[in-house]
């Protein structure tokens, strides 16, 4: 069992007091939520015990007080930007966003579409959320930014921009990945609410990189590689130890700009700024809710070889550039790791080497017990593998079969004969929907089925890159998949 080493509830309530703490400072507050709402896998991953939809609970928890605001950039509605891990375009995430937050009871207020330089698609976007109910609003280039301040902080500026009329203290701004215009849309609110008289102010809550950890600590490097094909670093904020003389850790982009939103944050008000430091923006309490630094350290090792395993595959796939397998190689080096310290994969290459060379994964369990699967005509690897798991979860002998020949044999010649698959074995996608319609009659194929939610968190590796039809179900069963950058076969074009 992997030892847990972060108390989630601690932290949102450690979260929430904290937040409300600012809000009684300035009486109404635009908070910057960086990150993921739903599903943050990385946090999870790497704060062992840290529950991945914390933050939509912390909203839930303050939804009386909250609203929120949902930025997205018009370039990634044009180019049909794409959420790397679920393979689905921001524009889309969006409208998950929407669904699943008013789904819980939390008020969203509007979506501002921002960097809006009159791109079609994104007006065909707000017309679309419009037609569905939603209010839209469109923020143009901010004139001036980032040196000219007083054109900045003037009705040319943000000024420009309509202002969304807002009712609750807490206005959270969010979006479905970076760049979404999230700061731009919070100074230009400031700028609105100064000008009509209301003291509101400013805050950010991103998780990582943990300010109060060291810049070397291993989950503050496992940040670094989650963003090594952007080029972040975390550095000591200069800011905060002239301030204050205490170390603090941040990460690039949010040094480098804090002079400019200082000053931005500064001219808005007409006053001398709360904020010393990019730290002191900050409202993150993830650092004082790790139980267990030794299990976190571990995860976070664990991270950065899984990152490393991605950045191969990519680049395997002409995404990345090499500098960003440089950098990850750059930062096990620092913390003593390497990938043979991933021991599903080297579990993964010997199945395939027994088989042929035809290809394998594996797959280890919550006791620390590794399984094995390998492609065969009837199945693909990581189908065999799942399968193989389940077995021992549920006490199943090796020897039975958990899909009926009555049933996989008609599946398969329907992916032929009719179909015109190039491929016969079933994936693992099609390989679970056979397994849940078995369990209707087959006891066993039943007991297996409920065994499945056992494998969340679980480590795998296969011995090559897989299709999207093996690969998404891992991710859908909470499964950490890596894949050695090597295809199965010649061909160009798989699905």
């Amino acid at each position: 069992m992997k030892k847990i080493g972060f108390d989630s509830e601690m932290y949102m309530q450690k979260q929430s007091e904290k937040i409300l703490e600012r809000i009684s400072k300035f009486g109404k507050l635009y908070l910057e939520f960086g990150g993921k709402l739903f599903d943050d896998l990385h946090a999870a991953r790497v704060l062992p015990g840290f529950d991945k939809a914390a933050k939509i609970k912390l909203l839930q928890k303050l939804r009386d007080k909250a609203e929120l605001i949902i930025c997205i950039n018009a370039g990634d509605i044009e180019k049909n930007k794409v959420r790397a891990d679920y393979g689905i375009t921001y524009g889309s995430e969006v409208e998950r966003m929407i669904d699943n937050i008013s789904g819980m009871g939390i008020y969203i207020n509007c979506v501002v579409i921002t960097m809006y330089c009159d791109q079609q698609a994104a007006l065909a976007y707000k017309y679309k959320l419009e037609n569905r109910g939603i209010k839209v609003y469109l923020h143009r280039p901010t004139k001036g930014y980032p040196h000219e301040i007083d054109t900045i902080v003037s009705d040319e500026g943000y000024g420009a921009n309509p202002y969304i009329e807002t009712s609750r203290p807490l206005v959270v701004a969010t979006a479905p990945g970076p760049g979404s215009g999230k700061l731009a849309t919070c100074l230009s609110q400031l700028y609105h609410e100064f000008k009509r008289g209301v003291k509101a102010g400013y805050a950010k809550f991103e998780t990582f990189p943990i300010w109060n950890l060291p810049l070397g600590h291993a989950v503050n490097v496992a940040y670094e590689a989650a963003t090594a094909d952007l080029k972040d670093v975390n550095k000591v904020d200069n800011f905060h130890l002239e301030a204050y003389g205490k170390m603090a850790v941040n990460y690039n982009r949010d040094i480098e700009v804090f002079p400019v939103v200082r000053s931005i944050l500064t001219k808005i008000s007409d006053s001398e700024l709360v904020y010393r430091s990019p730290t002191d923006m900050g409202v993150n309490m993830a650092g004082y809710c790790i139980t267990d630094d030794e299990a976190c350290v571990e995860a976070s090792k664990q991270e950065v070889i899984r990152r490393y395993f991605k950045a191969l595959e990519d680049y395997k796939n002409g995404t990345p550039k090499p500098s960003t397998v440089h950098r990850l190689e750059y930062q096990m080096s620092g913390l003593g790791i390497s990938p043979a310290d991933r021991k599903v994969a080297a579990a993964a290459r010997a199945k395939s080497e027994l088989n042929g060379g035809r290809g394998a994964v594996a797959l280890e369990l919550p006791d620390g017990s590794t399984v094995t699967g390998k492609n065969t005509e009837m199945m693909s690897a990581s189908a065999a593998c799942v399968f193989n798991a389940v077995k021992v979860l549920a006490g199943i002998d090796d020897s039975v079969k958990l899909i009926s020949p009555y049933v996989i044999g008609p599946i398969l010649d329907l992916k032929t004969k009719i179909l015109g698959d190039r491929e016969n074995p079933l994936s693992l996608d099609e390989a679970l929907i056979a397994l849940s319609i078995c369990a209707a009659t087959d006891p066993n194929a039943a007991r297996a089925t409920e065994k499945l939610a056992m494998l969340a968190g679980s480590e795998a590796h296969s011995s090559h890159m897989l299709i999207k039809a093996d690969e998404d179900p891992f991710r859908k069963l909470g499964v950490n998949l890596t894949c050695d950058p090597e295809f199965l076969d010649n061909h160009l074009y798989s699905n």
